[in-house]
């Protein structure tokens, strides 16, 4: 079968469309109003984007959610209007507060509350991380990329949101004995389609042929002249 979005019926009880690119990061992001009101709020549409300085983006749709208040999420306005944002691995022991955190609450209610989750202090920016998340990263505000909507008024629009990574933190917990992120234990969920997620529970490598030390670098992810990471 072949469609066209948007213009032509797939003839299949559910769309596909985002079941063929998965799995898919969750961007579980907090941000403050102006106000300094926390805000968090899990997006499926979440990546990195380089090393050399790391930048990560999360994109956000309009439209109406259940409370029916539409418009562009609070997110987006929260990391435009005070230039930073905080991302959170979500992981599948946190699966239930990511689910409520999703809600489409009032801009003056607070996430981390409703989903009974604890604030704990950034170094660099003045959004909380997830304390009971393994990895955060605070990042400052670069730009948005705005994709236009299909539906009526512009409906449907998408919001890409991308930060640069000022600090990481990696929980002491999370490493295993070689020092590296311990991701079966860890079981980062991710996104498919539908209604459906899943969650990383299994590791294999593999090496290109002949790859020379500056691919492996990269491959590994690297940035230039690391310092000695803080005591």
């Amino acid at each position: 079968m072949h469609y066209e979005p948007n213009t032509t019926d797939h003839g299949l009880p559910h769309d596909p469309f985002k079941s063929c690119v998965v799995p898919r990061p969750i961007g579980w992001i907090s941000t403050l109003s102006v106000d300094g009101a926390a805000n968090l709020a899990p997006f499926s549409q979440f990546q990195n984007l380089g090393f050399n300085p790391p930048y990560v983006m999360f994109s956000a749709n309009e439209g109406d959610g259940p409370a029916g208040r539409g418009g562009r999420k609070d997110t987006v306005n929260n990391a435009e209007k005070t230039g930073e944002f905080v991302w959170n691995m979500a992981i599948y022991d946190l699966r239930e507060a990511v689910n409520i955190s999703a809600g489409d609450f009032p801009p003056d209610v607070d996430e981390f509350a409703e989903a009974g989750v604890t604030k704990a202090a950034s170094v660099l920016v003045k959004p909380p991380r997830v304390a009971e998340s393994p990895v955060q990263f605070e990042c400052e505000y670069y730009s948005t990329l705005r994709l236009p909507g299909l539906g009526d008024g512009g409906a449907g629009a998408a919001d890409i949101v991308i930060g640069r990574v000022k600090m990481i933190h990696v929980a002491d917990d999370a490493l295993d004995a070689d020092g590296k992120l311990d991701i079966p234990r860890l079981k980062p969920l991710a996104r498919l389609g539908y209604y459906d997620y899943t969650m990383v529970e299994t590791v294999f490598q593999m090496l290109i042929p002949g790859a020379g030390e500056k691919m492996m670098k990269g491959l590994e992810g690297q940035t230039a002249g690391p310092k000695k990471a803080a005591e």
